[in-house]
């Protein structure tokens, strides 16, 4: 397996305004730094408790990304680091990362996760309740986070057609909100949206950022 090349190969087939995310969970040190060492500083990490240990002993300038559901009572531990929470899938929880980015004297940048999928297990708003938020009272009074932007997970199926319509139907959403709610904010720009097995179809239908693991490091 060899990360610097499969690297390469990524790095010359995503456009050059995608970000690419090594999903970098399960995978020891040695491996991230392997990647780190290829020229990839961004990694995404789904657990909080893996995600501290890798921070305390990996480069400091590496770029963490929280890219799985997320505990409100494990926000504190990581808030201090963490460069972007892809993740937020509940009001509540948006709430306790402005808190707890308060104690921490910083602003986290967060993404507002949809339910896109057909599958009910898969963790996100509906796109009446991230509209719903957006517009109380409640939510403009959060001055410690900053919405970047919207991500979605497909739904796990070989029928590329849906898979397709997913992604235009939350990029769709995406300029919706934006114009709505975001009209004047430079930073709400991102599309989280693409894994290891749909990444060519989310860029093609808008994606900023892609989330790709064993494409990099290999299958589990």
């Amino acid at each position: 397996m060899n990360i610097a090349q499969n690297i390469r190969s990524l790095t010359d087939e995503i456009p050059s305004s995608v970000k690419l995310v090594a999903v970098s969970k399960t995978k020891p040190a040695e491996i991230i730094l392997e990647a780190y060492n290829s020229g990839q500083k961004i990694f995404g990490e789904n657990r909080v408790q893996e995600l501290i240990e890798k921070h305390s002993i990996l480069p400091g300038d590496i770029e963490w990304h929280m890219i799985g559901h997320l505990q409100s009572n494990k926000v504190k531990y990581f808030i201090h680091f963490v460069s972007l929470i892809h993740s937020v899938d509940s009001f509540k929880l948006l709430k306790v990362i402005n808190v707890e980015s308060e104690k921490q004297n910083r602003i986290t940048k967060c993404l507002i996760q949809v339910h896109i999928a057909s599958e009910e297990s898969k963790f996100g708003f509906s796109e009446d309740e991230v509209c719903e938020m957006l517009d109380s009272a409640e939510f403009r009074k959060l001055h410690n986070v900053r919405i970047c932007g919207l991500m979605g997970m497909a739904s796990f199926t070989d029928d590329v057609f849906q898979v397709r319509r997913e992604f235009k139907r939350l990029n769709s959403f995406f300029c919706d909100i934006r114009a709505k709610f975001f009209q004047t904010d430079e930073s709400f720009k991102e599309l989280s949206m693409g894994m290891s097995g749909d990444f060519k179809i989310a860029i093609e239908e808008g994606s900023t950022i892609v989330r790709l693991g064993s494409l990099i490091f290999g299958e589990r």
